[in-house]
C-alpha cells in the first residue's frame, strides 16, 4: 500500500499545481461571487471549477476512492469520514482573499485511510509554495524540510488566528475576548493569513508558534494537520483535548506546552459539527 499512497500523493501534488494555475489565471479576471451561509461566507465559480477538476481526475485514476469536498458538501452531499480511502478537498482555502486579491490563497488536499490522515498537500499558489507531508516521512516546502519553532516561552511567541464567518454578536464577543486574553498573556503578536491551511503551514515553518480557530471545517485543516505533525508540531482541540477533525475546532502549536497555555485563554464554543445530520 505504501507505493499506492505515494502514487496518490504524487497525483495530489500535480493536481494542486494544475489547480493553482487555474486560480492564478482567475485572479486576473473578474470573479463572480456568490454567498453560501451568509454575506461573509463566499464561493466563486472558480471554487466549483477547481473542485470538479480535482474530483474528476481522482475518480479517473482511483475509481474506488471517496471524497469530502467543500463545494460538494455545500451542494448537499454528506460529510462523513469512513474507513475507505478518502480525499478531503478545499479547492480554494481563502476564498475571501481570492475575491479581494489578497495574496494568500491555497489549494488543500488531504488523504485519509481507515480514518487516519496519510498525507497532506497545501499549495499556496500566489506565493508558489508547495507544502507536502506524508505520515512518518516528514514535511516539506518546495522540497525543503520543515521544522516547527523551538520557542518555549509563550511571552516570546507569535500566534495566528482568524475572525471566522460566524458574525452573531455573542460569537464575535467570544472570538474577540479570546484574542484579548491571548494578547494580554502577553504574546509578541497575533497574525492571520486569511486561510486556515496557510496559517497551519506557518506553524510548520516555524514563523508562528501556534494557530487556533473555531468555525473552520475538516477540508480547511486535514491536509495541513499532516504537515504540522510531520514538522514536529502538535494538534489539539481548543480546550487542550484531543483533536476531532469534525468538531470545527483546531489548535496547532510548536509544542504541547505552548498549545495548552493558549487553550487556557480561549473562550470555547461548539459550532454545528461537520458530520452532523442535516436538519429535518
Amino acid at each position: 500500500m505504501a507505493d499506492l499512497w505515494q502514487n496518490a500523493m504524487d497525483h495530489a501534488v500535480a493536481l494542486a499545481r494544475t489547480a493553482g494555475a487555474v486560480v492564478r489565471e482567475a485572479l486576473q479576471d473578474e470573479r463572480k461571487v456568490m454567498m453560501k451561509s451568509s454575506s461573509v461566507d463566499l464561493v466563486t465559480q472558480t471554487d466549483q471549477k477547481v473542485e470538479q477538476l480535482i474530483i474528476q481526475s481522482v475518480k479517473d485514476k482511483f475509481p474506488t476512492h471517496r471524497f469530502i469536498g467543500e463545494e460538494s458538501v455545500a451542494a448537499g452531499e454528506a460529510c462523513v469520514l469512513t474507513d475507505s480511502p478518502t480525499w478531503i478537498i478545499d479547492p480554494i482555502d481563502g476564498t475571501t482573499n481570492f475575491v479581494h486579491g489578497y495574496p494568500f490563497v491555497a489549494i488543500s488536499i488531504g488523504f485519509a485511510v481507515n480514518k487516519q490522515l496519510e498525507f497532506g498537500v497545501v499549495y499556496s499558489c500566489v506565493e508558489d509554495k508547495m507544502f507536502t507531508a506524508r505520515r512518518g516521512k516528514g514535511a516539506f516546502c518546495n522540497g525543503r524540510p520543515l521544522q516547527v519553532s523551538d520557542q518555549k516561552e509563550i511571552s516570546q511567541s507569535i500566534v495566528a488566528t482568524e475572525f471566522g464567518s460566524i458574525r452573531d454578536p455573542e460569537t464575535v464577543d467570544k472570538v474577540l475576548s479570546s484574542m484579548r486574553k491571548i494578547l494580554c498573556i502577553p504574546v509578541h503578536g497575533i497574525r492571520g493569513a486569511g486561510t486556515a491551511a496557510v496559517n497551519m503551514c506557518h506553524v510548520a515553518c516555524g514563523c508562528v508558534d501556534a494557530y487556533y480557530e473555531i468555525g473552520i471545517h475538516v477540508w480547511d485543516v486535514a491536509a495541513a494537520a499532516v504537515i504540522v505533525s510531520e514538522a514536529g508540531g502538535v494538534l489539539m482541540d481548543v480546550t487542550g483535548g484531543q483533536l476531532d477533525l469534525m468538531s470545527r475546532r483546531v489548535l496547532a502549536a510548536s509544542s504541547r506546552s505552548i498549545g495548552e497555555r493558549i487553550s487556557r485563554e480561549i473562550e470555547a464554543f461548539a459550532p454545528v459539527r461537520d458530520d452532523a445530520p442535516p436538519p429535518q
